[in-house]
């Protein structure tokens, strides 16, 4: 008895839709006859039958939501008396064959395509093979039940054990010996298209982590614009105060200031998940991590209590951590602890992407390059100094709604730059 499991059919999927049951128990199958049309959140898929027999049990209905790994069908195969196996597809998704088509010899053109229809291969398989000038039915497969996958055709070019199609034969199609064909990544290599360089230090650190935070956090991302005008006057007015203190004003103390009172709000944006314990922490202390660009790659200096701290102090402290990030002269401290952080990626272009949040945080907000745009304002066409940010956000503490209140509030502090002088404190 062979149970047939549902696999992996979409690229790390989870679960899938049994659309259409193609059979009916009782009746009599043959390896590889169409069963069952799936569905994922990437694919349709229609699952063969990994052995001949007769299928003894289906085990879901049409509709019915199924997790990778679960049986949902069992195949008696012919004389086989001994105890149920199981049959699970791990990596290679199942051949997806239209399930009207009928082999017929007389509508086959020649016995290769009729012997290539019988051979366990996906469809990017196939098509691989073909660009290869291989003939899949010389292949021996690797993957379960005999299927061929990638590294079989590889395995198989290497080894010299195949003959190229002649296309001037007849239609016999005879094959010639051939001489060895090199790999596509020898010839790559050769031709000095590729340069490798080993993923190691900061920059695997950032892969890690970059991987860590996709794959355990649920993100969504909301963009919105804001005017800048009036806070580029207020930047502005103060430019001559700052320079005789010898700051460097830019607006991102100004974001950090109008976030923090946000982040006062709005708790659930200044937190994380404690996996252990399944506890949703809250914090009380605001220590924004600002994300700098270097040769090393992405560092994210945290300025500490930033609640506690006058916009030149945050200028000062920003211009400073920045400088030391570029050196590569910053403390474990001082890149640690963040609870939310920003990413200006103004000064360097474009209109709105999907940040990556800083796991374990709860959001992260990206600001884009400002510009003059038409807008309107009381039905009226006028320019605007305008910036889009886009927050990425832990779906599994935040809500839509909450995420757009938030925005709309850093908005409201920063189109009206007065309200932060009232918001202090």
């Amino acid at each position: 008895m062979v149970e047939f499991k549902l696999p992996d059919v979409g690229e790390g999927m989870h679960e899938g839709e049994i659309i259409k049951w193609l059979i009916k128990e009782g009746e009599s199958v043959t390896q590889d006859q169409p069963i069952v049309e799936v569905q994922t959140d990437k694919v349709n898929a229609e699952l063969t039958a990994p052995a001949t027999g007769v299928v003894k049990k289906i085990l879901f209905t049409e509709g019915d939501i199924v997790e990778v790994g679960t049986t949902i069908f069992t195949i008696q195969e012919e004389n086989d008396s001994s105890v149920p196996e199981t049959f699970v597809i791990e990596k290679e998704p199942p051949v997806m064959q239209p399930a009207d088509v009928k082999v017929n010899s007389e509508d086959i053109t020649s016995k290769p395509h009729l012997e290539a229809a019988r051979v366990l291969a996906t469809p990017y398989v196939r098509q691989m093979a073909r660009e290869m000038k291989v003939d899949i039915q010389q292949v021996k497969g690797s993957g379960p039940a005999g299927r061929i996958i990638e590294s079989d055709l590889q395995q198989f070019i290497e080894n010299n054990q195949f003959k190229q199609v002649n296309d001037n034969n007849n239609d016999n199609n005879i094959l010639q010996d051939a001489a060895p064909i090199e790999t596509v990544q020898e010839k790559v290599m050769e031709k000095g298209l590729e340069e490798r360089i080993l993923l190691k230090g900061i920059r695997k650190k950032i892969a890690e982590h970059m991987v860590k935070s996709v794959s355990t956090i649920p993100h969504v991302t909301h963009v919105d614009e804001l005017e800048m005008d009036r806070l580029k006057e207020l930047k502005d007015q103060l430019k001559t105060y700052s320079d005789n203190k010898d700051i460097k004003l830019t607006f991102l103390p100004f974001f950090v200031k109008a976030i923090v009172i946000a982040l006062k709000e709005f708790k659930t944006l200044n937190a994380s998940i404690d996996e252990k314990t399944n506890e949703m922490v809250l914090k009380n202390y605001y220590h924004i991590g600002i994300a700098t660009n270097t040769n090393d790659g992405l560092i994210v200096p945290v300025i500490k209590n930033a609640d506690q701290k006058t916009i030149f102090q945050l200028a000062d402290e920003i211009r400073q951590m920045a400088i030391q990030a570029r050196e590569g002269k910053l403390s474990l401290e001082q890149i640690t602890g963040s609870t939310f952080t920003i990413s200006n990626v103004g000064p360097i272009g474009g209109l709105h992407a999907t940040p990556i949040i800083n796991y374990p945080e709860a959001a992260i907000l990206a600001l884009h390059k400002m510009e003059p745009r038409m807008v309107v304002r009381d039905l009226e066409g006028v320019i605007r100094l305008m910036m889009n940010m886009s927050l990425s956000f832990d779906h599994r503490l935040i809500d839509g709604v909450t995420a757009v209140r938030f925005t709309n509030r850093i908005k409201e502090l920063l189109e009206n730059p007065i309200l932060l002088v009232v918001e202090m404190r």
